[in-house]
């Protein structure tokens, strides 16, 4: 169960942080969540999709990972293999909290830095990412972290209202998604929706207007764009299979 703490330089001064990878630290895992504020360096290495949470029913924009929810077709021992690593496994075990503070006589909720301190990163013989500089001071790592932290803030805050316009327009529509890998294997993939190529062309000039106008409309291409990116998962997944039945 997770134990969230309020990040400080006194209680938490030897800090470290495991940065490695591995099935021990959560990274098998088929998808991951994906923002608007990174969908510039997703789409360069991993496709975008859309699902609705379940119990919200919200949109929630994914980079797909692998062909199966256990499966991350990035992980290679203890290496992430790609350039880009996802904001939302780049974070570790910090997240972004609020906490009351009264700034020039006025009460305001600010972001602050919380860690789970049950998170399988935590490190406690020292060896990982030291949090913490020796005078107190942030270390490399850790203003690392914040620049991700605020990224995953803002791609929350914009993501919200870019889905829902693109919704909205009746851009977000299922996809159905049967993949042949080889003879002996094919994977279906259910649950994904991505944007209707048709119904973007057949747009107004007043609602594309609009979306680009919002800052969304590059976002809607590039989710475009990052769909070919499902030939690297296929060629990994062969890659994999190949080597499977050659151990036998």
């Amino acid at each position: 169960m997770a134990r969230y703490e309020l990040l400080n330089n006194i209680t938490h001064k030897d800090l470290r942080v495991v940065t490695r990878f591995g099935r021990e630290f959560g990274d098998d895992i088929g998808m991951v969540a994906a923002f608007p504020t990174e969908f510039a360096e997703l789409q360069r290495e991993y496709p975008i999709f859309f699902r609705r949470e379940q119990g919200s029913g919200e949109w929630q924009a994914i980079a797909l990972l692998g062909f199966d929810a256990k499966e991350n077709l990035f992980l290679q021992g203890e290496r992430w293999n790609a350039t880009y690593l996802p904001g939302a496994i780049a974070k570790g075990p910090f997240l972004i909290g609020f906490q009351e503070q009264r700034i020039d006589g006025e009460l305001r909720r600010e972001p602050v830095v919380h860690v789970d301190m049950e998170h399988p990163r935590i490190d406690p013989t020292g060896a990982g990412e030291a949090v913490f500089l020796p005078q107190g001071g942030n270390s490399a790592y850790l203003d690392h972290i914040s620049t991700v932290l605020r990224g995953i803030r803002d791609g929350v805050d914009a993501g919200g209202a870019m889905y829902a316009a693109l919704d909205e327009l009746e851009l977000i529509q299922p996809l159905s998604l049967e993949i042949q890998l080889d003879e002996a294997h094919r994977v279906s993939l259910a649950g994904l929706h991505g944007i209707d190529r048709e119904r973007l062309a057949a747009l107004d000039p007043e609602s594309l207007h609009r979306l680009h106008r919002a800052g969304y409309l590059e976002g809607v291409y590039l989710v475009l764009a990052s769909l070919h990116n499902l030939r690297r998962l296929m060629a990994e997944k062969q890659r994999r299979l190949r080597q499977a039945a050659d151990a036998q």
